[in-house]
């Protein structure tokens, strides 16, 4: 039976010596992945068999062992394991650096063991001991607070956002919940760009629309952000971009996450947003966010205001533009901005332009949402966003709201793998995975998950996604 694991992840061998614990981590491990006492016995000492090294050898161990769980790597540690006090120190060193760690037991007939034993340079009678010791550490193992204590088999890596979706894929299948897929486009170096950046965005916009994607968006920034890219790497402008988009499409709904209330004068932002809907035939959704990117204002020449002050424009933009695209012209005056009259005509074909509010913070963010927003947008996994939705459905109790007014939303990176890919970068999954990760997302309360599509270059990476969708239509 196979064993997935977290990439990364710690794994304490345990087993006597000669009991294939090596044999195993070579097979399923790449040899940099793999820090093994007797290799290290080798480097410090006369060999591997020169017992007299173990202390330096374990001196090593120890400091290589805490370089790599400081990188968060997958790392093997291969001894025989069976030191509780070891155990302990290697557990504490991986889980304070966010590392889960698992022990794999190998405990094969003793007879076996005792075999392939001979002629390794430990005494018989050694081994033995450590036979004995293996049978009584098992049940120890359950209680040292492993992320889980396995039997030995064949290794997938994964991201571990995919670590149970099999499971979840399998729920899906025989009992199917609803979820509605968005795309967001964060890159825009394709190939041949700019010269094809038009034309290929249209050709994904157009493949989006036809594999069931709901909508589509664009970040509001005027330099690619750090976490996606380079500086230097292209970066449209938002609205300039959905405005062609709506152009080239007929179905799919428009939108920025999220657009940073520092760039724009809120009065001509609820303009530019009117336009949009009024051009793409009612099909404008509006993203907001309190702006973090300090460098990006720098280069612009727009003021960066602490925080608390554009906490304060956030709710500003929360308040006015509903009312600029909404009857009449009536003065508004805000913590940070006032307009005499809020004249925006045309006016937007949609009753309401729903207003999505980005970020999680549980004691402002959430709280501007429950108490104006139509929509939130979330990161993290299903843990962290049960805990949110709990937080959001608090504070629209508190505001007199039901919260199923609020769409919850979930943003991550994705990629769906094309057959015999090697797994590479966080989203990566096969189609199975992707089903399972979002089932899990359903279940902790996600309404839209919002596709951050990892190998956005063109129209077939988006319709590989058009199999997942379908199993949530």
């Amino acid at each position: 039976m196979g064993i997935r694991l977290p990439d990364p992840c710690l794994v304490v061998l345990v087993g006597a010596t000669a009991s294939g614990k090596s044999r195993w981590a070579h097979e399923w491990f790449a040899p940099d992945q793999v820090v093994s006492s007797d290799r290290l016995r080798a480097v410090v000492g006369a060999g591997e068999d020169d017992l007299r090294a173990s202390g330096d050898a374990f001196e090593v161990l120890e400091l290589i062992l805490a370089k790599r769980m400081r990188r968060r790597l997958v790392t093997v540690v291969d001894t025989i394991g069976l030191d509780p006090k070891r155990r302990a120190g290697w557990r504490s060193v991986a889980e304070s650096n966010d590392v889960p760690v698992y022990a794999v037991v190998f405990d094969p007939p003793a007879a076996v063991v005792r075999e392939r034993a001979r002629g390794s340079g430990v005494p018989s009678k050694v081994v033995s001991g450590q036979l004995r010791e293996v049978s009584a550490v098992r049940e120890a193992l359950a209680g040292e607070g492993f992320a889980a204590v396995l039997e030995p088999g064949p290794v997938t890596l994964v991201p571990p956002a995919f670590l149970s979706a099999p499971e979840a894929a399998v729920r899906q299948r025989d009992n199917p919940r609803l979820l509605e897929f968005d795309l967001q486009v964060s890159r825009f170096d394709f190939p041949g760009h700019p010269a094809t950046t038009g034309s290929t965005l249209a050709e994904m916009a157009r493949a989006a629309e036809d594999a069931g994607f709901r909508s589509l968006w664009v970040m509001d920034h005027f330099v690619q952000i750090p976490q996606v890219g380079r500086e230097w790497e292209d970066m449209l402008e938002s609205w300039t971009t959905l405005a062609y988009l709506a152009g080239v499409t007929e179905r799919i709904r428009l939108g920025t996450l999220c657009t940073g209330i520092t760039y724009r004068n809120l009065a001509h932002l609820a303009k530019i947003v009117a336009t949009l809907d009024v051009l793409s035939g009612g099909r404008a959704e509006c993203g907001l966010g309190a702006a973090w990117f300090e460098r990006e204002h720098r280069l612009y020449g727009w003021d960066f205001p602490p925080l608390s002050e554009r906490y304060r424009r956030l709710e500003d933009a929360l308040e006015l533009l509903p009312l600029m695209w909404g009857k009449g012209a009536p003065p508004f005056e805000g913590r940070t901005v006032d307009v005499p009259e809020a004249i925006c005509y045309p006016r937007p074909l949609q009753e309401r332009i729903p207003i999505l509010v980005g970020g999680s913070g549980e004691r402002r963010t959430l709280r501007l949402v429950a108490r104006h927003a139509d929509a939130c947008n979330l990161f993290g996994g299903p843990d962290v966003v049960r805990k949110k939705v709990a937080v959001l459905h608090e504070h629209c109790a508190a505001e007199g709201r039901d919260p199923a007014e609020v769409r919850v939303t979930q943003l991550a990176p994705a990629r769906v793998m094309a057959p015999d890919e090697e797994r590479t970068g966080p989203g990566a999954a096969t189609v199975t995975e992707h089903v399972g990760r979002y089932r899990e997302l359903a279940e902790a309360g996600v309404q839209t998950a919002i596709v951050g599509l990892a190998d956005a270059d063109g129209p077939e990476s988006v319709r590989r996604f058009e199999e997942v969708i379908a199993a949530f239509a």
